[in-house]
């Protein structure tokens, strides 16, 4: 199981967004075991599906 540690917003207006395109956010990402990954996903996606630090992440 995978758990949210820490959400980052790396955006910092350097990189145009294509219209209609959500800025991308990284999640770091910590296992029962230690271990850390890091993925990308949106603001909305995250709204959408009640996640925050301390998330479960969904297997999908």
């Amino acid at each position: 199981m995978w758990k949210i540690k820490q959400i980052f917003d790396g955006d910092y207006g350097c990189e145009e967004l294509k219209p209609g395109e959500d800025p991308k956010l990284s999640v770091t990402l910590i296992s029962d075991d230690g271990k850390e990954k890091y993925v990308q996903a949106t603001d909305k996606w995250l709204t959408e599906k009640g996640l925050d630090v301390g998330s479960v992440w969904p297997e999908e």
